[in-house]
């Protein structure tokens, strides 16, 4: 069995997240100069932007919440790094086996019940994003999805949310073994869209994903909900109905 030993850290070369302005378009690095160009398509993260991912509603049946406070302080139990790791494409098995050594037999089992019962932390379609999606398709502009996520795992995701299924292509980390920030995914899937990047906005949650986006020199938005990146988008000139 293969031993984990990379580091499921963000890459150096990314710009300090805290340049990053929530629910705004940010433009850092080899992106600048698609400031103000007109946008043809966007490319969706998944989790948490097109559907809510909460890892606490697939523990809450077993244990406390004292206890899942504990265990989803990364800095205790490690769990966040063990979502990197399997969204690289390791396996469930290396993975749990990496937190028993690390973090103890306790953790790794409520790693190994949190994975078994994962369906149950996919907890319903963000409001908005069905229509925003649909917006988009009618005026013209290509929709996309690329999530970090593990692959096994992803199916269930797949069959459960007819969102998911809109968009026009799909990358997902586990599958090619890439994970965001890292530059080398968005770089595949423009290519595997065949898309500009100059002409692209990314839609992602999490500030460092936005910025793994600019290195790869397509605009990002750090999402919170589908109002704002709706009000986001028609200020930046695309034509899709406003909210009354």
């Amino acid at each position: 069995m293969p031993e984990i030993i990379e580091s499921p850290d963000a890459p150096k070369d990314i710009v300090t997240a805290d340049l990053v302005v929530p629910n705004a378009i940010t433009a850092q690095g080899p992106a600048k100069v698609a400031s103000g160009q007109t946008i043809t398509d966007v490319v969706f993260d998944f989790g948490n932007v097109l559907v809510y991912w909460d890892p606490s509603a697939a523990l809450v049946s077993r244990y406390s919440p004292e206890t899942i406070n504990r265990f989803l302080d990364n800095s205790v139990s490690g769990f966040f790094d063990a979502n990197d790791f399997l969204d690289g494409g390791e396996s469930v098995e290396d993975v749990t086996d990496w937190m028993d050594r690390t973090h103890g037999h306790a953790d790794a089992e409520i790693f190994r019940f949190y994975v078994e019962h994962f369906e149950d932390s996919l907890t319903g379609v963000v409001p908005g994003a069905r229509m925003l999606i649909q917006d988009l398709r009618h005026s013209g502009i290509g929709v996309w999805g690329l999530s970090n996520w593990e692959r096994t795992m992803f199916p269930i995701a797949w069959d459960r949310f007819e969102i998911l299924h809109t968009l026009q292509d799909k990358v997902i980390s586990g599958n090619v073994r890439m994970r965001k920030p890292h530059k080398d995914i968005y770089d595949l899937a423009i290519r595997q869209f065949g898309i500009d990047p100059h002409a692209s906005l990314f839609v992602d949650d999490k500030s460092q994903n936005v910025l793994g986006a600019n290195s790869a020199g397509m605009r990002g938005f750090q999402f919170s909900d589908s109002y704002k990146l709706r009000n986001a988008l028609i200020a930046a000139g695309v034509d899709i109905p406003s909210v009354q």
